[in-house]
């Protein structure tokens, strides 16, 4: 087959796919990336991605091998303290709360919260600085096949391309997944997440407060300063038909139900971005690994976004491709290789898919007696210093 040749081809540019491409293109391996869309790079453009992202202490040490901590340092606003509320009594209002604090396990924060679409900049301005790495935007996946030696990609485009290793980050409906026959197991909740920006009066402190009610959880993450107001990151999950009906909400009424939710935790919060949404599912495959290819991030594994764990498992898989690809230059993308890339990753996936599931499921209780059940869980849980330690390092991805 006629066309280019590359170590390493990532289907997808998201932020999985840009940061596996700088991780491989540092190892000295040469890199194509394609995305079906141009990466949106600023925060007031269409189809902006309102998310946040939360980088645990784990993915950071990646981060900074690959050159792209440094660039991210300047905007990240530190996570010290978890907070965990429950208000799922006759009134929106706490009635329980618990935190969790850094300081009990570490001499650093739990992690670092960045805006999607910052992170999707600074990926792509190193991308543009990295002689080994071709990325090409409005291209995509339309056709895979693989061969003991290598895979054969056609792109959108009509151009042909021949990888040592095919790497998936081409999310939840992944085109290489389908192409090579994977299968998956999905759960639905019938949950929608709504994303957006606000501002604030009172200062967060680091301290990022997950909010539980009925429908889902309702997460406020840290953020810098907004013209000179405390700012946040918000997700708030609820069932479809009700984020649906949030959704359509002129922006008055809109920060009314949002601010009756928040429970006043950080007083009253003004909209400050557009809203975005998507549903809530749990997934993973059954492989993660098939001949001459690897997936990560949502091709392989999706979550509710709880506890910061999506793109932190994503960056789990880049990190046992990256440190897999280091010990074994001359068997990049070799059935060994991501035989062991499979064994891995898949079962903590699969752990942590789980313990997700349960922990929404949870969140989601909208009969008083459950509620009640699940706040003397949360407080009985929390409550015990070495369960409450164990909880932190499991979250984080460390050994207790």
């Amino acid at each position: 087959m006629h066309g280019k040749n590359t170590d390493v081809f990532v289907a997808g540019g998201g932020i999985a796919g840009l940061v596996a491409s700088l991780s491989f293109a540092s190892l000295g391996y040469t890199v194509m990336c394609v995305d079906p869309a141009a990466p949106v790079t600023d925060k007031t453009a269409a189809h902006a991605d309102m998310r946040s992202t939360a980088f645990l202490q784990p993915s950071k040490d990646l981060l900074a091998e690959i050159g792209l901590w440094q660039r991210l340092e300047p905007y990240a606003a530190p996570l010290q303290i978890m907070r965990i509320v429950d208000a799922g009594g006759l009134k929106s209002e706490p009635r329980i709360e618990s935190e969790f604090n850094a300081d009990e396990i570490s001499d650093q924060p739990f992690g670092w919260n960045f805006p999607n679409w910052l992170l999707r900049r600074e990926c792509v301005v190193l991308i543009q600085e990295h002689e080994n790495i071709t990325f090409q935007a409005n291209v995509s996946v339309s056709k895979a096949e693989t061969r003991i030696d290598a895979a054969h990609i056609t792109l959108s485009s009509g151009e042909k391309v021949t990888a040592r290793l095919l790497v998936a980050a081409d999310g939840r409906s992944s085109k290489v997944r389908n192409e090579l026959g994977i299968d998956v197991q999905t759960m639905r909740y019938g949950q929608k997440a709504l994303a957006f920006t606000v501002s604030h009066p009172i200062a967060h402190k680091n301290v990022s407060t997950e909010i539980h009610r009925s429908g889902g959880p309702f997460t406020l993450v840290p953020l810098p300063d907004h013209d000179g107001m405390p700012a946040s990151a918000i997700v708030w999950m609820e069932r479809s038909a009700e984020a649906i009906r949030l959704q359509e909400l002129a922006p008055d009424a809109f920060e009314a139900a949002l601010n009756k939710r928040s429970c006043g935790i950080l007083g009253p919060l003004t909209l400050t971005s557009a809203r975005t949404s998507w549903p809530i599912i749990s997934q993973y495959t059954k492989q993660m690994s098939a001949q001459r290819t690897a997936l990560i991030a949502e091709a392989a594994h999706v979550l509710p976004p709880i506890g910061a764990q999506g793109l932190n498992m994503s960056l789990g898989d880049i990190r046992a491709l990256y440190d897999l690809a280091k010990a074994n230059s001359d068997e990049i993308g070799s059935k060994a290789m991501l035989d062991k890339y499979h064994q891995l990753r898949h079962q903590e996936v699969k752990f942590r898919i789980l313990g997700i599931d349960a922990l929404n499921r949870a969140s989601m209780l909208s009969s008083r007696p459950m509620r009640d059940l699940r706040a003397l869980g949360l407080k009985a849980i929390y409550g015990l210093a070495p369960v409450r330690k164990s909880l932190m390092k499991a979250g984080l991805g460390v050994k207790a």
